[in-house]
């Protein structure tokens, strides 16, 4: 029985001693991770480990786990001098990853700390070199000026900065004020521009259809004019075929009858035209051959 004991003893101690040696010598790495391994203090890159399952030597070997997904920080409002003495508040995000998880560790106590602090002192630098007017108008040629910078320092840590974006930039009171009053009378030159364009283009319009107008006047007494034009010579054109038909008889009763309503008239004076002479003629010998003719039937 004692013998028993013992040797249950002995395997419990043998399992747990192998779930430890498992414990401290297994390690499951993720994609988005890497390891960097300690053995006895010391490292390399090739005691960097790759995603999956790896093996450690227990008691030799300290593992140390680095994120390299992109991630950000915040960093807080800081108040900045511009060139020209202007006090300026500014807070902005910085995108960043890591590239080489062994320097990130080696070089660099706390990476993202580290980066948070010379983003401060370098935003710093940069709008200390800009005037008031272009730290306002030039936040993307800034946010690549940084960008620029702290890649350059972080590259030691093994880190990649790639986007610095400024979030909020709040300029002291007064140039607020004037930029608010900037704003007002842009707005107004804005207006009065587009009413008096409106005004422009409504008698640009007034103009045109007045003209237009006009041209479909004079267009229509032109068509009116040839209308009358056209309904004159086809009326002679009748006139002068009808008169080609008319024979001397018929002018002489014409003749007759106008004379008939000449002397119905109240008029005490009379207009004889020229050829009365050579009406009567006319009217006598019509006469004359009319009495041959009854002569001649008797």
């Amino acid at each position: 029985m004692p013998f028993d004991a013992v040797a249950l003893s002995t395997v419990v101690a043998v399992v747990v001693l192998l779930l430890l040696f498992l414990y401290l010598s297994v390690r499951l790495v993720n994609q988005y991770e890497r390891m960097v391994v300690f053995r006895l203090g010391k490292t390399s890159p090739e005691l960097v480990r790759q995603p999956g399952l790896n093996f450690l030597i227990p008691l030799v070997d300290r593992p140390i786990k680095v994120d390299i997904r992109e991630t950000f920080i915040e960093v807080p409002s800081q108040t900045n001098i511009t060139k020209d003495n202007a006090p300026i508040n500014i807070d902005f995000l910085i995108y960043w990853y890591i590239v080489d998880p062994l320097r990130s560790i080696v070089n660099v106590q706390n990476f993202s700390g580290a980066l948070q602090g010379i983003a401060t002192t370098t935003l710093r630098a940069v709008i200390g070199d800009i005037l008031l007017d272009d730290v306002l108008s030039k936040r993307e040629q800034i946010n690549e000026v940084l960008r620029a910078k702290l890649d350059e320092q972080t590259e030691r840590w093994g880190g990649k900065v790639t986007t610095v974006e400024i979030r909020e930039i709040i300029p002291p009171r007064d140039v607020q004020d004037a930029m608010n009053r900037m704003l007002s009378a842009e707005r107004n030159r804005r207006a009065v521009i587009t009413e008096s364009e409106g005004a422009r283009q409504a008698n640009i319009n007034v103009a045109e259809g007045e003209k237009q107008a006009a041209i479909l006047r004079a267009e229509g007494q032109r068509q009116s004019q040839i209308l009358q034009a056209e309904g004159f010579s086809q009326a002679l054109d009748r006139i002068f075929n009808a008169a080609r038909l008319v024979d001397e008889r018929t002018m002489t009763l014409q003749y007759l009858e106008a004379l008939k309503a000449l002397g119905a008239s109240a008029s005490t004076k009379y207009v004889i035209p020229l050829e009365f002479v050579e009406l009567a003629q006319r009217i006598t010998g019509y006469a004359t051959n009319a009495l041959a003719a009854g002569k001649e039937a008797g």
